[in-house]
């Protein structure tokens, strides 16, 4: 096995010079283990790197000393830095997760610096010691003498777990305090800036919002636009082809930025009642909401903006529940490539139609009445191709995984579990089906042309793998 470690260099600054002379000092050694030796995987976690943290390089060199020691062979480092462990589990972790799910075989013992840089909750670590149970690894911290192997060993992680967790709950009463100080304070302690505002330091030293100037601009822009009916998806293209915005910037978050109250200078918090994100004014004891900023905005220029934005919001129809098409993610359009949705309209005798519609065509592109027909074929194509395909499982059997046949095929397991079992097992394949729709002279229906569209690994990604840390969501 060889080990995945990555690349280092002298410009890395978690690694000196005299640290990369150690590692390859212990990687030279590590070739002299026996063949039996077992493998480790380190784990390494920070979750916030600063200059007053522990090094992520003192970490995983104290945890190759330690393998040099007891004579393991290491076979990865999975490092997860500024991942906290009280909001991600092991399992859920960009680099330590995909070694749990899917990659167990490969190493023998779980290493970690000590017990809270694995897991903060003591629910994560009961889930993460019955994994290593059934998959028959250990768990060892370089600052405790913890054994899954004996029970002593197991009472002792379960105990620090608990001290783990209380000290995460420590943290968070102390995070809750600085931010609810802060509220009320003129200037700025904590937190990300509303948008319009940067962080910038005051004459007396100390952190205080300025405005962007560039930000400013486009608000102020905006502000006009949508006086003069302009919609926020109109905006939003205008915005992202300037280069003003990213492309990730979406109609529904430009709304929420010209509706924060922060444009008037005033301190907010956010409000979630209602299932709606929104931002609200923090008053000071006098009543009157905190100012910590000059204003994008006056009062009455923001009243404005609102009324407007008020108005073309009743104006649209109401979001129709559920939203998009049984094969949401499978249903691609050929012509812009972005997925198919389910439109439902409403005619003048009362009577609704569907249509299948993308985004990135203008107009949505010709208009594919009843999609059920487009389901239907799509289903007839898929059972062609895949329905006798036997349904496979991944299982854990010494050491290694093994697919086993469940004794049904795919034909049978669909017809159980209908259009939604289909359409999750399609995008867990990764196959997609090109919808082609082309206008037919005369005739106001297009024709649909479709074409199943399946990756070379496709059968091997149907495999059905079980999740192994269900119990620990």
């Amino acid at each position: 096995m060889t080990e995945n470690t990555g690349v280092r260099t002298s410009t890395d600054p978690s690694w000196t010079a005299t640290d990369l002379t150690l590692l390859t000092e212990l990687e030279r050694d590590a070739k002299f283990l026996p063949a039996d030796a077992p493998r480790a995987l380190l784990a390494v976690r920070l979750s916030e790197v600063t200059k007053k943290t522990t090094s992520p390089a003192r970490q995983e060199l104290d945890l190759r000393l330690l393998a040099r020691e007891r004579g393991y062979r290491v076979v990865g480092v999975a490092r997860d830095l500024n991942v906290c462990a009280t909001r991600v589990p092991p399992w859920r972790r960009p680099q330590l997760g995909p070694w749990l799910r899917d990659r167990a075989p490969e190493f023998d013992l779980l290493v970690v610096w000590q017990l809270d840089r694995l897991v903060r909750r003591a629910a994560d670590l009961d889930t993460v010691i019955d994994w290593c149970l059934r998959f028959g690894k250990n768990l060892v911290s370089r600052q405790e003498p913890i054994d899954l192997a004996t029970k002593a060993g197991k009472e002792l992680a379960a105990a620090l777990g608990d001290i783990a967790q209380t000290e995460a709950a420590n943290t968070g009463m102390r995070r809750a305090s600085l931010w609810n100080y802060a509220k009320t304070q003129t200037g700025w302690l904590v937190g990300k800036p509303a948008y319009g505002y940067t962080v910038a330091a005051a004459a007396d030293g100390t952190n205080a919002l300025a405005i962007d100037e560039t930000a400013r601009r486009a608000l102020q822009w905006c502000r006009a636009r949508v006086l003069q009916g302009a919609s926020a998806r109109r905006l939003v293209k205008v915005l992202v082809r300037a280069g003003i915005c990213g492309p990730g910037l979406t109609a529904s978050t430009l709304l929420r930025r010209l509706r924060n109250p922060a444009l008037m200078g005033y301190r907010v918090e956010e409000d979630r009642k209602g299932g709606v994100r929104r931002s609200m004014p923090v008053f000071g004891r006098d009543g009157h909401p905190i100012r910590i900023a000059e204003a994008i905005f006056t009062e009455e220029q923001f009243q404005e903006l609102q009324s407007a934005l008020d108005q073309r919001s009743r104006k649209q129809p109401a979001r129709r529940p559920g939203g998009a098409t049984a094969f949401l993610g499978v249903l691609v359009c050929a012509d812009c490539g972005t997925h198919m949705t389910a439109q439902r309209t409403r005619s003048n005798t009362g009577r609704y139609y569907e249509y299948l519609r993308c985004r990135a065509c203008p107009g949505g592109g010709q208009g594919a009445p009843d999609p059920h027909s487009v389901y239907a074929r799509l289903m007839a194509d898929v059972l062609s191709a895949l329905g006798d395909e036997p349904v496979r499982v991944r299982e854990y059997a010494q050491n290694r995984w093994v697919e086993t046949a469940t004794g049904e095929t795919f034909r049978q397991a669909w017809a159980a579990g209908g259009m939604k079992a289909m359409a999750s097992d399609l995008v867990r394949a990764g196959i997609t089906c090109k919808v082609t729709r082309s206008k037919i002279p005369r005739v106001r229906s297009p024709r649909i042309d479709m074409e199943l569209v399946m990756p070379g690994d496709a059968r091997q990604r149907l495999v059905v793998v079980s999740d192994e840390f269900a119990v620990g969501l």
